[in-house]
């Protein structure tokens, strides 16, 4: 499994979702949107615009925000 992460360097959610990757054994791939990729690429690639960060594409399936990995992962949001 392998993922791309899509955030900003002012995220503060961005370094939990990494942390929750590496737990999961999951190798990921971090883009700063506006600096590795456009925005308007950015939101060509996940289908959408996107207007919080990070967005989290896992395995070639887009997948959402912090918590939608977190739900797809079976991890609590919390931390728990």
């Amino acid at each position: 499994m392998t993922a791309e992460v899509y955030g900003t360097r002012s995220c503060g959610y961005c370094g939990r979702e990494k942390s929750m990757l590496k737990a999961k054994g999951i190798e990921y791939r971090k883009m700063i949107v506006g600096e590795d990729i456009s925005a308007e690429a950015f939101s060509g690639k996940i289908g959408k615009p996107a207007h919080t960060v990070p967005q989290i594409v896992l395995d070639a399936e887009y997948i959402g925000e912090y918590t939608e990995l977190a739900g797809r992962l079976r991890i609590s949001s919390r931390g728990r």
